[in-house]
């Protein structure tokens, strides 16, 4: 064991020990589950391990050649008191979409639209982050997953949701239908990628949809574990939601976390149910600042940090690191800087 991943093995425990409740599951009221796997972590018998192999896929289907896929299915994962629907919709590419973890998806919903020349033109893509490893919900590289909020709009005036004003793509997706086609592009993206080392610290923050990437780590490192990636190092998930009914995936975050207590922690900041230690509503760096010397060290000790979700979070989160370094007497900005230059730190928000 090296020594940069002892001592962040030292850092992530001393956490545990001094926040007990840390690694306690959130207690969820929901009415429907993506999966039920409380009795065991599900992981593959087996995979086809040549996805394993060649270089990282780039932009292999593009809006003048996108690629139609058939919907395989289309979940409602979040609870009756969530702030919006989630759907975790799961789309057969026939292996003919191969990804690497971090990756993105594009979606061409159907329509057109009159350009700024007076031409009308079909609707570009969309892109969302895959919400799937290269193998797959199943495991055998035929399937990837989107995890998409559908977008709404309350009009104040109507009082009602404004049905000319929803989001032409994430409506298309959570409508589909087992069979329905969607045209898809890509893969692409390489800021969220994972490192090649098995042996490397994560730190992940998310809020809402922006747990889609993330979910690819998770599986590929705990639940599919191939012969070339048998993951020895550290995950710590940050997900900022609403409520608790609002948490996503978090019937497999707990089965990792029985099955994995030292290599795995998930902690939620839930706006709408805790509160900071200033008293105002508990969003995603606040949680974040409350283990600040954990993550501090582990940062220092050479860990990855990620950030995605809605690009109103980045804000929030810099003021938050700004106000540590200046704790600790460090310089933000060449603080900053050394992790950009140690490909540590990786944002990718919309």
């Amino acid at each position: 064991m090296s020594a940069n991943i002892a001592a962040n093995k030292v850092a992530f425990r001393s956490s545990k020990a001094s926040l007990p409740r840390a690694f306690k599951a959130v207690k969820t009221t929901k009415a429907l589950k993506m999966t039920k796997t409380s009795a065991a972590l599900k992981v593959a018998e087996a995979l086809p391990l040549e996805l394993e192999e060649g270089t990282l896929p780039m932009n292999t289907w593009s809006p003048r050649n996108a690629l139609d896929c058939k919907v395989k299915s289309v979940e409602r994962i979040v609870g009756p008191k969530a702030t919006g629907e989630t759907c975790h919709i799961i789309i057969n590419t026939e292996g003919k979409a191969p990804m690497w973890e971090g990756q993105s998806y594009g979606v061409i919903p159907p329509g057109t639209k009159v350009n700024s020349k007076g031409k009308e033109v079909a609707l570009g893509a969309r892109l969302y982050s895959i919400a799937a490893s290269r193998y797959g919900d199943l495991f055998d590289g035929q399937t990837t997953s989107l995890c998409v909020r559908r977008a709404t709009y309350w009009c104040p005036e109507l009082g009602a949701e404004d049905p000319a004003k929803k989001g032409i793509c994430s409506n298309h997706l959570c409508d589909c239908k087992p069979g329905d086609t969607v045209k898809m592009t890509g893969p692409t993206g390489k800021i969220l990628l994972m490192p090649e080392d098995p042996n490397a610290v994560y730190i992940t923050v998310a809020t809402g949809t922006g747990i889609a990437p993330y979910r690819s780590f998770w599986r590929r490192m705990f639940m599919e574990r191939p012969p070339n990636y048998q993951f020895t190092g550290l995950l710590w998930v940050f997900m900022g939601i609403a409520n608790t009914d609002a948490t996503l995936y978090d019937d497999e975050l707990q089965d990792i976390l029985a099955a994995y207590p030292d290599q795995f922690r998930v902690d939620y900041a839930l706006s709408r149910e805790q509160t900071n230690s200033k008293g105002g509503k508990m969003y995603i760096q606040d949680k974040v600042e409350e283990y600040k010397d954990q993550v501090f060290d582990l940062l220092d000790n050479g860990a990855h940090i990620y950030f995605c979700g809605l690009k109103g979070m980045m804000p929030g989160i810099e003021d938050m690191l700004k106000n540590v370094c200046s704790e600790k007497n460090l310089d933000f900005d060449e603080w900053l800087g050394g992790l950009k230059k140690n490909n540590q730190y990786h944002v990718e928000v919309y």
